[in-house]
């Protein structure tokens, strides 16, 4: 692949995966657990194309940021996988587990826009709206549900 369609991938998956987040705090908030379960393990599917780039990354010669905001998406969803699927663990009403998941949530979630923006600045845009009406969504959701 070379790397004007890896930056096409790059942004098509982080939108993708900003877009499966906000669908997932919506079923939060509109009480669908089953429908939140699947678009977990969708988001959690990004991980593929999202490891993708990262091993390709030496070959299209990126700079160091952008291995940083992969290796960002790649743990959180490595550590959700964990938490929420494998372990099945309550860490939500731990508040300093909370808190070091929320971080890196948004380190993930935020670097996204960095990967999305490599295929364009409309890409970027897009991105932007997306992880602001995401953020806006999961501190509603949190309030509303407490999850």
């Amino acid at each position: 692949m070379d790397v004007h369609k890896a930056d096409k991938l790059g942004g098509i998956i982080s939108i993708l995966a900003l877009v499966l987040c906000i669908l997932i705090f919506l079923s939060r908030l509109w009480g669908m657990p089953g429908i939140e379960r699947g678009l977990g393990v969708a988001f959690m599917a990004t991980a593929i194309p999202f490891g993708y780039l990262l091993l390709q990354s030496a070959r299209w010669k990126r700079e160091p940021l952008y291995y940083v905001q992969l290796g960002a998406i790649l743990t959180f969803i490595v550590l959700e996988l964990q938490l929420d699927y494998i372990f099945q663990i309550g860490f939500r009403s731990v508040k300093w587990m909370t808190i070091v998941y929320v971080m890196f949530f948004f380190a993930g979630t935020g670097g996204l826009i960095g990967i999305a923006g490599k295929a364009g600045k409309n890409w970027t845009y897009a991105a932007i709206v997306l992880f602001l009406l995401m953020t806006a969504l999961a501190f509603w959701q949190r309030a509303k549900t407490g999850m």
